[in-house]
This record gives C-alpha cells, structure tokens and sequence, in this order.
C-alpha cells in the first residue's frame, strides 16, 4: 500500500475538483479528525502505546518554521502502519521523559535497542525511559562529524586562497598590470580549486570521476594537510563499513583516536571528544548493525508531505494525517 501522504490540491489537478472546498470538508466531515481522541493535545504530544516495539528509533523533525519535534518509532515497521510511537512538541527532556512514561512500565522495560543521534537530551531520554535497552549511535552522524571536520579545513584554506587573490590583484591595479591569475592543469585558480573540491570529499576516493580524481590529486599536492585529514575520513568510514566484530571495531577506532591525535588537527578534537564521551555506544552498532536510518526516512516523509502542503498552516490537522498513516492500522 502506497503511504505517501497526498494533498487535495494534488487531487485537484487530478480530478478537476476545487482542492480548498475538499480540504475544508475532509478536515470537517470526512477524515474523523474533530472526533479524533488525542485532538485536545496534538500539538503538545500524541502516544501510541500499542506501536511500541523492541527496536526504536528517536530523532527530531521540524514541522514549520523550525519549530522542532521529537519523534520515537518503532523500527520494525519499515515507516509504515504502526510505526509512529510517539510525538513531543520540542527537544527539551523532562517534557519527552514525562509523555513517554505514560507508557506501561512492562512495555518500556522490555524495549531492547534503540538508535539515537548524538545529542545529550537523547541520551537522557532513552536512559530514563528505557533503562533495559542499548543505544546504538547512528554511525552516519559520527562520520558525518569527520567529514565537516575535513570541510572546515578546506574552507579556511578557501578564505585564505580568496584573500591572496585579493592582495595580488590590489597589487596588480597598483603597478598599473592586468591582473591573470594562476591556473592549475585542469584550469582551475587556486580559490575554484577549493571551492570546486567541496563534493568530491565526500566521496569515496573509488567513486571519484576522472576529472574529480585529476582535481583531488592538484588539492592534495598543494594541501598535505587536506589529503591527511581526508585520509583519517576514509579510513574512519572503511572502519565502519569492514568490521564485523565489536572487539575487532575497538581495536580499530583505538588506533584510529591516536592517530587523530598524532595529526594535531584542531579540527578533529571535537571527534575526539566524541569518542570519548559516547565510545561504547558508537560502538554498540557492532552488535547487530543498526543505523537510525528509519527514523532519517521518517523524517524524509515528513518533510515531502510538509513541502506539498507548502508549509503547515494547522499543525494539529497535519499530525492527525501523519498519525492516519503511521500509527493507525490501515
């Protein structure tokens, strides 16, 4: 069954029918929703007991003009029917710890895993609502971490390239020259070096086209600390993507933390930091390979439905039809 949410005013190009007379009477009339039992709170918290799960995921969404909620899903149901646990207005923990435990104890207690970003108040949540239950860190946002970090050298090397440019065309303007500025083999200056190497960092090194690999190869003659700092990304990803075993994964993310701490750069102290604060949840992931990709696709779903509507206008009616399709049996 399709579970993409559809707007009336997609019906109105379809069926030729005056999508805002319809909206009005499926608000009204037809969807239920002015009978809806948890109307009365829907834009503070929605619960759903019954979709309750083993394996979990929690994240946060936003719903209009960055206003955030907390979401908690029950992996297990791939985003579809019965997979929305729970809704919180904000990320604040004592408001998501207090709707959370409205849920049986029993129910809470028998939750066995459940994936999460890197934020503290997740970390609270999960610790106090459900005690029994793992936390497995999204290997997506630690490695995400590295690649910002790789992005932020390469961007205080682009303002210095832009500053250059700058200096030597003053210079130029006053010695009475035409200023040329000097281009690489593959045509770039030195700043579009920079600017045009944003992508191709992100990338693995063996999905690099032939003009990204010709790119790279100028970048990291001209930038050591780049390919070096490029280099700990990659071998950070292949550690997640290769090992099987957590013991194994220690003894690589071990070597790895010294080697981070060998290169000196201060951008990678934040990951550091990281690993040390949350390592065995990191590498909890090595238990059964969990991500906190469905509650990213959840989020993704949310956002297309948010983006047809252009925007939520009554955030009660749109919870209700996002609770239509993702709490309820269909």
């Amino acid at each position: 069954m399709e579970m993409s949410p559809v707007t009336c005013h997609t019906l109105e190009e379809f069926y030729h029918i005056d999508g805002h007379t319809f909206e009005k009477q499926y608000k009204d009339v037809l969807s239920g929703f002015r009978g809806w039992d948890q109307l009365d709170h829907a834009d503070e918290w929605l619960l759903f007991p019954d979709n309750i799960g083993p394996r979990l995921a929690i994240d946060e969404s936003s719903l209009s003009n960055g206003e955030l909620y907390t979401f908690v899903t029950n992996r297990d149901a791939c985003t579809r029917e019965r997979s929305l646990v729970a809704v919180v207005a904000g990320t604040k923990s004592e408001d998501v710890i207090a709707v959370l435990q409205r849920i049986d104890e029993e129910r809470r207690y028998a939750v066995e895993e459940v994936t999460l970003d890197l934020s503290d108040s997740m970390r609270k949540i999960i610790r106090t609502v459900f005690p029994k239950a793992n936390r497995v860190i999204d290997r997506f946002h630690v490695q995400k971490l590295a690649c910002d970090a790789v992005q932020e050298l390469r961007i205080k090397h682009r303002w210095d390239a832009i500053q250059q440019a700058n200096d030597e065309m003053e210079e130029a303007k006053l010695g009475g020259k035409d200023y040329t500025p000097y281009r690489y083999p593959n045509g770039d200056t030195r700043k579009e070096l920079l600017i045009r190497s944003r992508y191709l960092l992100f990338k693995s090194a063996d999905k690099w086209t032939e003009r990204q690999k010709q790119r790279a190869a100028i970048l990291f003659e001209e930038y050591p600390d780049i390919k070096k700092a490029y280099g700990l990304c990659h071998s950070l990803r292949m550690i997640f993507a290769k090992n099987t075993i957590k013991d194994a994964a220690r003894l690589s993310m071990a070597r790895w933390y010294n080697k981070v701490e060998e290169a000196g750069f201060k951008s990678f102290n934040v990951i550091a930091a990281t690993f040390y604060e949350h390592y065995d949840e990191i590498l909890n992931f090595y238990n059964k390979r969990s991500s906190n990709a469905m509650a990213e696709s959840f989020n993704a779903k949310i956002k297309l439905f948010r983006a047809n509507l252009r925007g939520v206008a009554d955030k009660k009616f749109f919870l209700f039809r996002i609770a239509k399709l993702y709490a309820y049996p269909q």
